[in-house]
């Protein structure tokens, strides 16, 4: 709903690294659509009845069915862990009980909605692909549902097209780690219909959504993001696959993609395009940020914290060195590396501050780039509000379905 927060033994081990807790854990299926109504939901509770039709113990460890009636229809047929009812600031919501599921031990968890910010209180997580997680560390097989809008290195694009931010994001890694990603399509003029017909949002939100997020042109957008980005993954797939087959055989690309950061605002937008980028190429993305001499050690400030966890999300290395020249730095660090392709932002100085100032970084590391053979990608920068986070852990204001 508008304005809430989306989304047997010994205890489990919460100390575990999330990030690199996913390799050898039960099997993690993602529907993905380009948005809300699509029929995500309702894939992944048909799958969850097959798969109980085989003789499998499937449970519902969470499902949002937005007064949909078939979708309410095909819950009935499985198992329901109840939910926790959270009071929250006056108001009382509904979270997935991950302790009971965990009790309840089941072969497969349908667990909707992804992306979700659990209610504070309701459990030992803030997120939801947390609670997934750990539902996979358990051995239970978890199948899922997540919108394009919600990954990590799309989010701001899609930001740009429906024009609503996006503060529920899940890090690009976990989708890569799944072991099947199905698309759930629809097209435009189709998900119109459904939402004229009451099939997707009550009817007194239909007409504002069909005038903004649900407009043809967004939908279009949305679906094509979609579709590169399972383009990407088939790809990785179909390499992956070649490689078994055909030992010696090179059939990965060598480009390596170095973002070179600072903490100014628009920082992140810079990391998530060259995110985009290096997965069309199937390059190596690295981050380095070049810190002068005179900056006192010590722990890092709030911004490039949250920059470091999002370099994480996006599937990038993490580097910093010391410089006061961060054009030489940049480009000896790339020389060093094998670099073949070094993105910065665009200089947000005036030409006089330049002129007095020693002169453009961007204009000295193109030159030095060029000397070395290695291209550099100059990305426009979209400042964010001066006193606003980098990125924000709030409750989203598009929903998910």
């Amino acid at each position: 709903m508008p304005g809430e927060p989306e989304g047997n033994g010994a205890p489990p081990d919460r100390s575990v690294d999330a990030t690199h807790g996913v390799d050898a854990i039960g099997r993690f299926r993602v529907y993905l659509g380009a948005a809300p109504g699509v029929g995500k939901t309702f894939a992944m509770l048909n799958e969850g009845l097959r798969r109980q039709e085989r003789g499998r113990d499937v449970v519902v460890g969470f499902v949002e069915c937005h007064g949909r009636a078939r979708t309410e229809e095909l819950v009935e047929g499985i198992e329901v862990v109840p939910p926790l009812e959270v009071e929250y600031r006056g108001s009382t919501f509904t979270e997935m009980d991950l302790e009971a599921v965990l009790r309840r031990r089941p072969e497969v968890a349908l667990v909707d909605e992804l992306a979700h910010t659990n209610v504070p209180g309701s459990g030992p997580h803030e997120k939801r692909w947390q609670d997934v997680i750990e539902l996979l560390n358990a051995d239970i097989d978890v199948i899922t549902t997540v919108n394009i809008q919600h990954l990590e290195s799309i989010a701001d694009a899609v930001e740009r097209i429906i024009e609503v931010p996006v503060r529920e994001r899940v890090p690009d890694w976990l989708l890569r780690k799944a072991n099947q990603i199905e698309l759930v399509d629809s097209s435009p003029e189709q998900l119109r219909r459904r939402m004229v017909h009451g099939n997707i949002y009550p009817a007194e939100r239909v007409p504002q959504a069909l005038a903004h997020y649900f407009r043809t042109d967004n939908l279009t957008a949305l679906r094509e993001l979609t579709l590169r980005f399972l383009a990407d993954e088939t790809e990785d797939q179909l390499l992956a696959y070649l490689r078994t087959q055909t030992k010696g055989a090179v059939w990965e690309t060598n480009e390596r993609i170095l973002v070179g950061i600072t903490t100014a605002p628009g920082t992140d937008g810079i990391v998530r395009r060259a995110s985009r980028m290096a997965a069309r190429i199937k390059a190596d993305l690295q981050v380095l940020h070049v810190m002068g001499h005179s900056e006192p050690n010590g722990f890092p400030n709030d911004r490039l914290i949250t920059l470091r966890q999002l370099a994480e999300d996006v599937g990038a290395e993490w580097h910093e060195t010391r410089s006061d020249d961060p054009a030489q730095a940049l480009v000896e660090y790339a020389r060093q590396g094998h670099v073949t392709q070094i993105v910065v932002g665009s200089s947000g100085r005036s030409r006089w501050q330049e002129l007095t100032g020693g002169g453009s970084v961007v204009r000295k590391l193109a030159r030095l780039a060029a000397d070395a053979s290695i291209d550099v990608h100059i990305i426009a920068r979209r400042d964010v509000a001066p006193d606003a986070p980098v990125r924000v852990g709030a409750v989203d204001a598009v929903e998910e379905s």
